[in-house]
């Protein structure tokens, strides 16, 4: 088994189409007290120099500015076959990279100490799996700043996706007739629907998320080490 570390470098990509991107965490940071403040500086130290361990030690690392680690684990397990891996586990606490579950990608949480699979998707989630992006879209991501549409939260979304289907079924459903303020604000907000599929799919943006040069780089890595193996 070889393990691939990745790094976070923010999103070039997601804050040109949306400046707000993730700007909520910045307006956390200035509401600190100046002991809070040092405590993640010093976090962000001590991770630093983790990375650069972890790098030394011999363990493949994978860090770009401007490109999210969510990016590098999509373009990594959607080139599975071609980089020569049979398996993937993703190791984080991020629900985004269940969007990139399949047979042979799972992940695993270290903080809920629990496993992500085909075989046991439907004990975490209430739809398919190929159906996460729809939800994400509908219902929005306050942790990165992107917004839903209001009114939406995880029920109405299930039933929305069950009754119209894809997040482009329902985009072409728009306007929906009903009275319910939630199908007026869907009908209001149709437009975020679209730019959420390019803030939050990974499967089909990651490439361009990541650029051809960091691209090469990282296939030409990866191969590397599992010809050095």
């Amino acid at each position: 088994g070889e393990i691939v570390v990745l790094g976070d470098g923010g999103s070039n990509y997601r804050k040109e189409i949306y400046p707000e991107y993730k700007a909520n965490r910045k307006e956390r940071y200035a509401e600190q007290t100046p002991a809070e403040a040092k405590e993640f500086e010093n976090f962000l130290a001590e991770f630093s120099t983790t990375l650069k361990t972890l790098s030394r030690n011999g363990y493949l690392t994978l860090k770009y500015s401007g490109v999210e680690a969510d990016d590098i684990a999509a373009l990594i397990t959607q080139n599975r076959e071609q980089l020569g891996l049979d398996e993937i586990w993703m190791v984080s606490s991020d629900r985004d990279w269940d969007l990139l579950v399949d047979g042979n990608v799972s992940r695993f949480s270290t903080v809920t100490r629990k496993e992500t699979t085909v075989h046991n998707w439907d004990e975490h989630y209430d739809f398919e799996i190929e159906d996460y992006i729809t939800f994400k879209c509908l219902t929005g991501d306050k942790g990165d700043n992107v917004p839903g549409i209001p009114g939406v939260g995880p029920k109405r979304a299930v039933q929305l996706m069950e009754q119209y289907g894809t997040v482009f079924d329902i985009y072409d459903s728009c306007p929906i007739e009903g009275k319910y303020k939630y199908i007026q604000s869907l009908n209001e907000n149709a437009e975020q629907l679209l730019m959420n599929v390019e803030l939050m799919d990974l499967v089909t943006y990651s490439e361009e998320a990541i650029g051809k040069d960091n691209i090469q780089v990282i296939n030409e890595e990866i191969i590397k080490r599992r010809e050095d193996g």
